[in-house]
């Protein structure tokens, strides 16, 4: 790769000729400075600039832009022209400053409208650029001195911008054959010189000058290229705004710069010290400060906008209030100088100073909803105001993210083991020369159409694939990547099929995935039908490879294609299962009801049974209550009918409760012989001692 591009050297060709000295028609009010005017005082009249001042402003503008953002290795050579060439500068670091070209304009002066026009020429700058591009720059001595066995990667390429009023389009074809000549002979120069290097590449860009409500004389132009060592392009723009419009579109074009704005900029107004207004700086800096944009494709999300009737466009970042100071310290992958657009208008020059005085500040991405994200900083270092590019997403600086770790950190089923078998399957090796297929092809040309076929149908998640998550389908996976299938091959896949065919007459379970999905998934039939589908994909993306790939197909589609007696099979057996489902839920709220009920009885009977007892025992004359042995069954007491499906907790409850109270004790006499309730108590004691029973069973003595 050769070094020092077109970028490195650019020659500016300003025309002095008397023409230039011609009104721009472009007016500019002088009155509107004055704040305040006497009675009587008669309004200052407005003035325009003539073509030449437009395009010295201009000019200078773009290599202010140029020297803010590209202080070293981008160099400018200022030529003006007029009945000689004048050098304003040279190609030494010392001379590439705004101020050595302003302090030169003004020895030159303004063109002289008297002199004779005909003396003068563009030609003579441009005849002067193209040696000035001949020349080598230091740079360029460095790297030939520390290269001597490769200095030919050291090339020479440069760019001349030549800023005239051409008089049509074959005035234009002139110029351009004039520098080809010169290129051609100062090569030749160059060849024999070790001071001077040939051109292997010059871009003309000829900007054609012209006053305000003028017709041009002289159309636009793309680039196209004049010969192997030139390139040209013609752009026909009138003096004033437009002029300095063009120019700081070409300035981005030239060196890879994008526009950044900075909105709502908190400003206090002169007029009203205590309140505040929100303004918008335009910055320029290198095209890398939003390749964070570019890659995750949030251009809309930055706030795209385009300016310039859709030739300019910005990224808009909105101030953000939290300031920082320059201590802390950010995560930042990349830093690049900035240049205000307006450098003189009085927002850009606050920020300026605000940011040269050692504060910070953070810029966000508009955003219409969600969290704000933070994704540049402005600060300066060493005089220098610097655009800092913060990290908004995971840091390189932190543990590398798992495999099985999805965007944003969500964890995702990837098939890890599937693929590092399939790495291996597709596994490149040298070949030697000698070895030669029948077929012809080269072995990287069979090795790419293996791998397209091994890709053709291959799911990366677990979830989304139900035949590679099944053995019985592993051999016809394997067997129908293959370019040629052999007899036994479709032999073994049909026999797969089978199997599977098989599987689904025996009602076997298939490994569906049912993330994401609520209850117990699809019915068997679904899962049946969705392995089908998947197989027949499958199948069909190698289908068109041969005879045998297709009578693989077919073997499925016929599978598929069940009689009507079995499509009668497994809607009864749907119907089924639907009936078993309600029954199921039927019955589990029956056999709740039943238990409640039998419940609520067993509690009455022992509530009666605790009364009763106390009586017995708190009569004074009532004997000792006999050793009664319990009994495992009640009689009287059945256990409720076990319903069909799983048992309740309420079931399960009384059933223990039931059981325990049977054990404790035996039913009592007097209950089980009673006639009416009713039973008399002592019996045995009327008859020993001959006395009368009275009421409630109690005798007298």
């Amino acid at each position: 790769m050769k070094m020092f591009s077109v970028a490195h050297k650019t020659v500016f060709v300003v025309d002095h000729c008397p023409y230039m000295a011609e009104s721009s028609r472009q007016q500019v009010e002088c009155d509107v400075l004055t704040k305040s005017r006497a009675q009587g005082v008669i309004p200052l009249a407005p003035v325009s600039k003539s073509l030449w001042t437009c395009a010295v402003e201009c000019s200078m503008e773009y290599c202010r832009i140029l020297f803010d953002v590209y202080p070293k290795d981008k160099l400018v050579n200022y030529i003006v022209s007029d009945s000689e060439f004048h050098i304003l500068n040279s190609w030494r670091r010392e001379d590439q400053s705004t101020h050595e070209l302003m302090s030169a304009l003004a020895a030159v002066g303004p063109p002289n409208p008297l002199e004779d026009p005909e003396c003068c020429s563009i030609l003579h700058g441009l005849v002067a650029a193209v040696e000035a591009l001949c020349k080598i720059t230091e740079l360029q001595h460095e790297k030939r001195t520390a290269l001597m066995d490769t200095a030919e990667r050291v090339a020479n390429r440069g760019r001349i911008i030549c800023l005239t009023n051409a008089k049509s389009d074959t005035h234009v074809r002139m110029l351009e054959d004039c520098i080809q000549e010169t290129i051609s002979e100062q090569n030749k120069l160059a060849a024999g010189s070790d001071r001077l290097m040939a051109i292997q590449q010059c871009d003309l860009v000829l900007v054609h000058i012209y006053p305000q409500g003028e017709e041009t004389l002289v159309s636009d132009r793309p680039k196209k290229e004049i010969s192997p060592l030139l390139t040209s392009e013609v752009h026909s723009v009138r003096a004033g705004r437009h002029l300095a419009s063009k120019l700081n579109i070409l300035v981005q074009q030239h060196f890879d710069l994008a526009s950044t704005t900075i909105t709502n900029i908190p400003m206090k107004e002169e007029q009203h010290a205590n309140t505040s207004a929100n303004y918008d700086v335009e910055l320029l800096h290198h095209r890398d400060a939003h390749m964070e944009f570019f890659k995750s494709g949030d251009l809309h999300m930055a706030g795209t906008s385009t300016r310039e009737n859709g030739v300019k466009e910005t990224m808009t970042l909105k101030w953000c209030t939290p300031r920082t100071n320059s201590i802390e310290l950010h995560y930042c992958t990349g830093a690049y100088r900035i240049s205000p657009t307006d450098v003189n208008s009085r927002p850009s020059s606050c920020l300026t100073n605000f940011l040269l005085n050692g504060r910070s500040v953070l810029l966000e991405q508009p955003r219409k909803s969600g969290s704000k994200v933070i994704s540049h900083m402005l600060s300066s270092h060493g005089g220098e105001i610097f655009l800092h590019v913060l990290n908004s997403n995971r840091s390189t600086l932190e543990d590398p993210p798992s495999i099985s770790e999805g965007c944003g950190g969500r964890v995702t089923d990837y098939r890890i083991t599937d693929f590092g078998e399939f790495m291996r399957d597709n596994r490149l090796t040298p070949v030697a020369e000698s070895s030669h297929d029948p077929s012809g092809k080269l072995p990287v040309e069979r090795a790419k159409a293996q791998l397209e076929r091994y890709t053709r149908y291959w799911p990366m998640i677990i979830s989304q694939t139900t035949i590679f998550n099944m053995q019985a389908v592993v051999p016809l996976a394997n067997l129908i990547v293959k370019e040629v299938l052999t007899e036994e091959d479709v032999l073994t896949c049909q026999k797969t099929i089978y199997n599977l065919v098989d599987m689904e007459r025996k009602n076997d379970p298939l490994p569906i995935s049912t993330v994401g999905s609520r209850g117990k998934g699809p019915k068997r039939d679904e899962q049946y039908r969705i392995m089908w589908n998947e197989l027949e994909t499958l199948v069909k993306t190698h289908a068109g490879a041969t005879d045998r790939h297709q009578r693989v197909l077919d073997c499925i589609i016929a599978c598929r294609s069940k009689p009507p007696e079995e499509e009668e099979r497994k809607k009864r057996g749907r119907k089924r299962e639907e009936r078993e489902d309600r029954t199921e839920k039927n019955g589990s709220k029956e056999t709740e009801d039943k238990s409640w009920q039998e419940s609520e009885r067993l509690k009455g009977l022992l509530e009666k049974d605790d009364q009763e007892s106390e009586v017995i025992k708190d009569s004074p004359d009532s004997p000792e209550p006999l050793n009664k042995k319990p009994r495992l069954i009640s009689e009287d007491i059945q256990p409720p009918e076990r319903a069909k499906g799983p048992a309740t907790l309420l079931s399960m409850w009384t059933n223990r409760i039931t059981v325990a109270n049977s054990r404790k004790h035996q039913e009592f006499f007097g209950r089980a012989s009673s006639v009416n309730s009713k039973f008399e108590l002592y019996q045995h004691l009327k008859e020993e001692n001959g006395m009368d029973a009275h009421e409630n069973g109690k005798a007298t003595r």
